[in-house]
Parts: structure tokens; C-alpha cells; sequence
């Protein structure tokens, strides 16, 4: 789906925003960061390119002038039109697929992801890739991969099942191929992962330049998810490796990488991108935006913002607080933000949980709110648990109102948070409620903290500051001119065994 809005303007720098199931189609933090890189350059002309769910998702921001049109690539709902190879283009296409999965099972095979990637990529464009994905074919490549003799996965004993999962999680995070590349301007992927798949072509196909924003890592959040999903390993395998490879090209490939965090470098160095191309530029917020939040609620009360979403691991939170009720028995936790779509069963969980430690009629969803700081002038102490994080929004923004906080040490919240607030290992309910008793039984130095809090946001995580610091990357980027077209090696026609034999001999 395009949208269109304002009209380009001649001689203006551009910049394709690439996202992810955020901007402009829901709330959340990268989004409210996409929101004010957008807003905050009128100069700049913008697209985004935004990877959806269904493609049925509104707009949920108001989009300034200055943001030209937006195109949707779902990645789910109705399969994409197109027709599936034949003859010999079939044959073409079974080869780079072939050479393509060998990579993600194979470790000495890696060095063809790229090139079988563009191949796919050209696929995609001509709308063959989809149906093609969906069709017998594939699964025989995909069987016959990882049944060769030594192929670790084949130890599995993987089934035609797992084989029909694992082509079919792949056709849907492929999909995004098809949407139209960049093709001047500077493509400002805002995280890793399928939103690149674009950027990427744009890359090889125009010479547009990477731009690559990590605010969490989005390889290790992959990990943490697909730990626990209802798969296979023989699925995983496939899957993460995907991820991997993606992660690592993308790495490679990108003109400057700008994680929100000094952590997510250590990934990004492991990961194969050139520390002279990694710059941290952190998130920021408008201090006067977020003023200092007046006095405190009566009676000890936690309060938290955000999406309830296991990343957040409020269950980890609500344990934390039932020992913190053990000790004051008037105490509550104040919960705001909402549910996402399919994310209600995580939450009834929750609920269930705080029951069961009676503690259900002290623990309060509120959902969403229509002023932020309302949330962080709700606590005394302001909780952050989650298991990963980028640069989190919450926290800054709870600093900067004056608050007290005790953040989870992941991602960029050590460095945000420095001697200003309390941080605490992840998964940690003993240690989560010691350090809330700890603030809470000492008005004075929560106080402190909270004034030492707001000074560290205003000396170095302002709003300006960020968007400065992507302007001057935007200029730079667009004069540098188109980067040189990658010249790949031809991807070997590769005759493929009949699909029928080879999934008998998975079903076996």
C-alpha cells in the first residue's frame, strides 16, 4: 500500500526511513524516535518504507509535510500476487534457494548468503519469489539441504513438517524484498533485521547508502524470542541462521551503523562491522518537555510505562513487588501502557501471576495514558525490568521529570542511568525488590537522585543533540554520492531432485 502526502521538494536531501512494526503505524519507543527525527528536520525530505503485520494497520501519527509517502511491505495476511517460475527460471531460482539455505546450515558455506540473497532479491521484484516459496519445490530444496550427510540439523531428524514451517516463516520474512527500493537519497534502516531487506537492494541495485540505527539488538532479541517458540530445532536452526547471516551482511554493508548504546557495539563488532563506522548517538528527549514531576504520590507506590510484552518481563516485576509488599503492606504497582494485538494472553498471565502472590488488588494495569509523565508522577520510584532494551525512552524520560529510578542493567540503561539510579541484574525479583525498598524507605536520597537524574539528561541526552547529530549524518551521507554496485558471481543453476521423491524421503 503507498500513501502519498507532501510533495517532494527539488534539491532537498532525502532519506528513507526503513521500519519495522513501528512508525508510522504504532506507538512505542523507536517510534516516538522516528516521530521526532522527522518532525525535527523540516529541511529533509522523507519516505518511510514500513514493514507490517497485515498491511490493514493505520497511520497512527500525524505525518508533518515534509514526509513525501509511505509504502507498506506486510509481512503476514493475504499471500502476495505473482506467478511462480517455470522451465528454466524455475531451475534458476531452485538454484540460489538451494545455495541460499546451504549458507544458513552450512558454516562453510556462508560466503554465498549474499549473492544468493540478490537472487532472491531479483526474484522478489518480479513477484516469483512468494509463490515460488509456497510451492513443492522449495521444500525439496530445503529437505534435501539438510538431510546430506554431515549437516549437523540432519541429526534432528527433521520432518516434512518441520520443513513446511520453516519454509514458510522464511517466505513471510522474504517478503519485504518485494517492496520498492530506494533509489537516491540516503535508506536510514531503524533497526536490523527484515526492514534492511530494502535498504540492502537499494544498496546493490541504485549505490543508495546504509544507514543502520540499532536501539536494542535485533539478532539478540531474535534469540531470546525463537528460545521459547513452539519450534523444532531443525526450524530454528534455519530461522536464526537466517537472522545471522542477515545481521552480519547488513553489518558489513552499511555506510555508518549508529547504535543508541555502547553495547549494542560489541554485537555490531562481533558481527563483522568496521569500529571506524560505528558511531553511538543516543536518544533524546526535550527536557522542557518533560519537567520536573512535582511532589510524589502518597504511600510507597512503583510505578512503570511501557507495551506489555514479554521483553518487558513484568512478571519478573510483580514478583519483585509481592516481596516488596511483604515488607510494606500498603505498597502498590501502577502499570501503564497498552496490550498489543496478540499479546492480551501475555498479559491475563500477569494478572494471573499477581493474583496468585496476593498481591491482585495492589497491581493496577491502567493502560494507556494520554500524557506520559502522568505515569512517572505516579511512583515514587519508577521500575524498569525489561530483559532487553536499546537506549530506553521510559527511562530518560522518567529522569528527566525528576524521578528515582531501578532499571534492569541491559542494553544502554547503565549508561543512561550512570550514579542517578539504581540498577539491578534482569530476572532478578530479589535483588529488583531490595533496591525499590531501599529508595523507598529513604525520601531524601530519592530526592537527590532524582534532581542528579534530570541534570544528566539535560547535560547529555537531549533531543537536540540526536537530531543535530542525524542531520549532520544525513549531509554527509547524501554528498558522499551513490556507493559503487556490488558485482556478484552468477548463482549456479542447480537441478534440483523431483519435489515428490525428496519429501517422501523426509515424511519417511
Amino acid at each position: 500500500m503507498h500513501v502519498h502526502h507532501g510533495a517532494r521538494r527539488p534539491g532537498s536531501t532525502r532519506v528513507t526511513l526503513l521500519t519495522e512494526g513501528t512508525y508510522p503505524h504504532s506507538h512505542g519507543g523507536v517510534s516516538v524516535w522516528c516521530d521526532q527525527i522527522v518532525t525535527g528536520m523540516p529541511d529533509i525530505d522523507f519516505d518511510v518504507v514500513a514493514v507490517t503485520g497485515t498491511g490493514r494497520e493505520p497511520i497512527v501519527w500525524d505525518l508533518p509535510a515534509q514526509v513525501s509517502k509511505v509504502v507498506t511491505a506486510p509481512m503476514w495476511g493475504p499471500a502476495p500476487d505473482g506467478e511462480p517460475p517455470r522451465g528454466r527460471a524455475e531451475r534458476r531460482l531452485a538454484g540460489a534457494y538451494e545455495r541460499f539455505v546451504t549458507a544458513l546450515l552450512d558454516p562453510c558455506a556462508e560466503d554465498g548468503f549474499a549473492p544468493a540473497l540478490s537472487a532472491l532479491a531479483a526474484a522478489a521484484a518480479d513477484g516469483r519469489l512468494s509463490p515460488f516459496l509456497r510451492g513443492d519445490r522449495a521444500l525439496a530444496v530445503l529437505t534435501g539441504v539438510w538431510n546430506r550427510p554431515g549437516m549437523v540439523v540432519r541429526e534432528s531428524r527433521p520432518t516434512l513438517h518441520d520443513a513446511l514451517t520453516a519454509t514458510t516463516l522464511l517466505e513471510h520474512a522474504l517478503r519485504p524484498l518485494a517492496a520498492p527500493p530506494p533509489e537516491d537519497g540516503v535508506a536510514h534502516a531503524v533497526s536490523g533485521g527484515v526492514a534492511v531487506l530494502p535498504g540492502l537492494t537499494a544498496l546493490e541495485r541504485h549505490g543508495v547508502p546504509l544507514l543502520l540505527t540499532e536501539h536494542g539488538v535485533y539478532l539478540r532479541e531474535r534469540y531470546l524470542g525463537y528460545r521459547t517458540a513452539p519450534y523444532r530445532w531443525p526450524v530454528k536452526a534455519v530461522v536464526l541462521g537466517f537472522f545471522r547471516l542477515l545481521a552480519e551482511e547488513t553489518y558489513r554493508r552499511a555506510a555508518l551503523i549508529t547504535p543508541g548504546n555502547r553495547y549494542n557495539r560489541v554485537w555490531e563488532e562481533r558481527g563483522g562491522a568496521d569500529p571506524a563506522l560505528i558511531r553511538t548517538v543516543y536518544n533524546g528527549v526535550d527536557p522542557a518537555a518533560f519537567p520536573p514531576a512535582g511532589p510524589e504520590p502518597e504511600g510507597p507506590v512503583l510505578s512503570w510505562a511501557g507495551r506489555v510484552d514479554p521483553i518487558k518481563d513484568l512478571e519478573t516485576l510483580i514478583r519483585a513487588f509481592a516481596l516488596v509488599r511483604e515488607q510494606l503492606p500498603g505498597a502498590r504497582l501502577r502499570l501503564f501502557g497498552g496490550t498489543p494485538r496478540g499479546g492480551e494472553a501475555y498479559r491475563e498471565r500477569c494478572e494471573a501471576l499477581a493474583a496468585g502472590l496476593g498481591a491482585g488488588d495492589a497491581v493496577t494495569f491502567e493502560g494507556r495514558v494520554d500524557d506520559i509523565k502522568d505515569a512517572y508522577a505516579a511512583g515514587n520510584v519508577v521500575m524498569l525490568s525489561s530483559i532487553s532494551e536499546g537506549f530506553p525512552f521510559t527511562l530518560i524520560e522518567a529522569m528527566s521529570c525528576g524521578r528515582a529510578t531501578v532499571s534492569t542493567d541491559v542494553g544502554g540503561v547503565r549508561e543512561a542511568v550512570g550514579d542517578s539510579g539504581l540498577v539491578v541484574p534482569p530476572r532478578d525479583p530479589a535483588a529488583m525488590a531490595a533496591a525499590a525498598l531501599e529508595l523507598l524507605a529513604d525520601p531524601a536520597r530519592r530526592r537527590a537522585m532524582g534532581e542528579a537524574a534530570r541534570l544528566r539528561v539535560i547535560e547529555q541526552f537531549t533531543l537536540r543533540q540526536t537530531v543535530d547529530a542525524f542531520r549532520a549524518i544525513y549531509l554527509d551521507l547524501s554528498l558522499r554520492g551513490p556507493a559503487l554496485p556490488v558485482r556478484r558471481p552468477p548463482v549456479a543453476v542447480v537441478e534440483a531432485e523431483p519435489a515428490t521423491v525428496a519429501l517422501r524421503s523426509v515424511a519417511g
